[in-house]
């Protein structure tokens, strides 16, 4: 499948770009799934695509709480979930994983990989993976069929 966008970027400077264009994606997506190795830049570009919609809240990754919840500049909710430490998917059945995922907010997933039979068929993947120097990435952004 060919992505829909496609960055090759040697820098967190250059992830406003990518930030732009996946911002641009919501209200008609709203479910966006982040694939890529550890420390290959999830959270980062979450916080980056954070701010592209206006939240000023301190974003991080909810490791041990399993979801964060900010505020957009048009009053709207994010939802961040990193699923990282997850053990059964009981654990996203108890969070109440439909309320956030059919909400119509965007939900950012950190590890959808552990949890995916739950995703949407409508989400978005971006994949982030590592480039030849140390601060090089390939993002690659796919849209639901």
């Amino acid at each position: 499948m060919k992505p829909y966008a496609r960055f090759e970027i040697s820098g967190i400077h250059q992830l406003d770009k990518v930030a732009a264009t996946l911002a641009g994606l919501w209200p008609r997506h709203s479910i966006f799934a982040f694939f890529g190795p550890m420390g290959a830049g999830k959270t980062t570009l979450i916080k980056e695509l954070c701010a592209a919609w206006g939240v000023t809240e301190t974003v991080s990754s909810p490791t041990f709480s399993l979801v964060n919840e900010y505020e957009s500049a048009d009053n709207a909710s994010v939802y961040h979930f990193d699923f990282y430490r997850i053990e059964k998917l009981s654990e996203v059945y108890d969070i109440g994983y439909e309320h956030y995922f059919f909400s119509g907010y965007p939900c950012l997933i950190e590890w959808p990989e552990i949890i995916g039979q739950l995703l949407p068929e409508d989400c978005v993947e971006i994949h982030i993976s590592y480039g030849n120097q140390d601060n090089d990435r390939l993002i690659e952004v796919y849209l639901p069929a």
